[in-house]
């Protein structure tokens, strides 16, 4: 018997403009399936034209009048993450929605991005937050609902405040733990500054909860030349409906944050262990608890892009 999905109901997006990273395959094109599905003009900034282009093939396959646009990014790169917002910004459409959803995780061996940081919190952290950075005249203009896609990895490890770029002893599940966490941070610190500042913007996180995705498949720009083990027992697991989701599912966090998620709050699975089934709202993991902590990444990472980014329009 065909496994039953979870599902949600999306609210009439027509006349929303929508960005959504990451959404050139898995949870990603999920996410813009089901926002063009209901009306949004998605825009798809990816790495990779050709993934893109299959992605709209196949959004357009399930939604023939979808509206869809490609652009190019590189969120290892924030000379590319300036370029987009540039190129964003000049079309002058207000944004109404922003899921952060791409990332990249444990590349076995220490990598950094063009501009010199460490992979993971280069791209899931930095990445993101030049981006917002860069769109927040359109975000205002648009008062945009805007969510982070962290993971259950922000519930374990912590900031390595001593070393961000963990140039002194590498470990890439900590690695990746610390940008999850860095990014849950600020978008809660996003959501705070929007109500202080009167910014308009409501600001949220999810996670998937666990799905087969390419994030721990073959891929050799990372350094892994085949699937992890984790990778094939998740895709088994999967497969029977054993507790995890499919990207499909997991895919509903997200959209449920982003259309009807209140500001501040936190989404994500809510079946067994949050790691599978329909969205539901959760209790924040103890790691995205603090306000100072939010602060503080805000604060360096605001630092840290200055050289690569024009000052900040907060």
């Amino acid at each position: 018997m065909p496994r039953r999905q979870p599902t949600i109901t999306v609210p009439d997006l027509t006349g929303r403009r929508a960005v959504v990273t990451g959404a050139s395959d898995g949870i990603g094109l999920e996410i813009a399936a089901r926002l063009a599905a209901a009306g949004a003009a998605v825009v798809l900034p990816v790495r990779n034209a050709a993934k893109g282009e299959s992605a709209i093939a196949e959004i357009k396959r399930r939604t023939p009048a979808a509206d869809l646009s490609l652009r190019a990014l590189d969120l290892s790169s924030l000379a590319s993450v300036a370029a987009l917002g540039e190129e964003l910004r000049r079309e002058n459409e207000p944004i109404h929605l922003l899921i952060n959803n791409a990332g990249v995780m444990t590349p076995p061996e220490r990598q950094t991005t063009a501009d010199g940081f460490e992979l993971q919190f280069g791209t899931n952290h930095l990445g993101h937050f030049a981006l917002v950075a860069h769109l927040m005249p359109l975000l205002r203009a648009g008062r945009a609902r805007v969510t982070g896609q962290i993971s259950v990895a922000a519930n374990s490890n912590a900031v390595n405040w001593d070393d961000l770029n963990w140039e002194r002893s590498y470990d890439g599940m900590r690695a990746y733990s610390q940008s999850k966490i860095a990014f849950g941070l600020f978008g809660l610190e996003l959501a705070r500054r929007s109500r202080l500042h009167g910014w308009g913007i409501t600001s949220n996180v999810s996670h998937p909860g666990v799905a087969p995705t390419s994030l721990l498949a073959a891929r050799p720009e990372v350094g892994r030349s085949r699937e992890t083990a984790g990778r094939r027992l998740i895709g088994v697991l999967s497969a029977r409906g054993i507790l995890l989701g499919t990207a499909a599912s997991a895919a509903l966090p997200a959209v449920y944050a982003a259309t009807a998620g209140r500001d501040g709050a936190f989404y994500g699975p809510g079946g067994p262990g949050h790691l599978g089934g329909p969205p539901a709202e959760q209790k924040l993991y103890s790691r995205l608890r603090s306000e100072s902590d939010a602060v503080r990444v805000w604060q360096v990472s605001e630092k840290l892009i200055e050289a690569f980014a024009p000052q900040p329009q907060w």
